[in-house]
């Protein structure tokens, strides 16, 4: 068993095609055909959240090399229209990760990450992720840090009015 979940883990598109249902649940939700006119995906972030901001600054540096393929949108600037972005109101956004693929769907909580790591090449990390063993954890997880990155960083003061502020000393 272990050998295909390595397997798997170890080939990116061509794990689907193997028989098991493990490794097909492992692979199913990553699978997809991007072509060279594909849009990027967009990635729905708080650029006034330090924790987000720090991932967000990793996943660019690992998508140096392949232009146009995200597109971090930084949901706290003055300018966020969630109509821009599949009706993903600034409200949205903050209650928990959003990310729009190549197809337009959007995928929130743990599987927006899921889509996002494949998009700058960690498919085995978002594989991984949505693992059928792993994902109630990751979604248990995810759920405590969402619900409490604001107090967690410091920021529920700032949030109190609908919409985040940076502090002005």
């Amino acid at each position: 068993m272990f050998s295909n979940v390595r397997s798997c883990l170890a080939r990116v598109p061509s794990c689907v095609s193997s028989r098991t249902a493990l490794t097909a649940a492992l692979c199913r939700h990553q699978h997809r055909t991007v072509s060279s006119e594909s849009a990027p995906v967009k990635v729905l972030y708080d650029g006034l959240c330090p924790i987000c901001v720090t991932e967000i600054r990793f996943l660019q540096f690992l998508q140096r090399n392949k232009p146009r393929k995200v597109d971090f949108i930084d949901i706290s600037q003055q300018g966020y229209d969630g109509g821009k972005y599949k009706d993903v109101s600034y409200d949205m956004a903050m209650e928990e990760m959003h990310v729009i693929d190549e197809k337009d769907e959007v995928h929130r909580g743990v599987p927006a990450f899921a889509v996002m790591y494949s998009a700058v090449g960690l498919g085995w990390l978002g594989r991984f992720m949505m693992w059928p063993p792993v994902r109630p954890f990751m979604d248990k997880s995810y759920a405590i840090f969402a619900r409490n990155r604001l107090k967690w960083t410091g920021r529920a003061e700032m949030c109190t009015t609908g919409r985040c502020e940076k502090k002005k000393h």
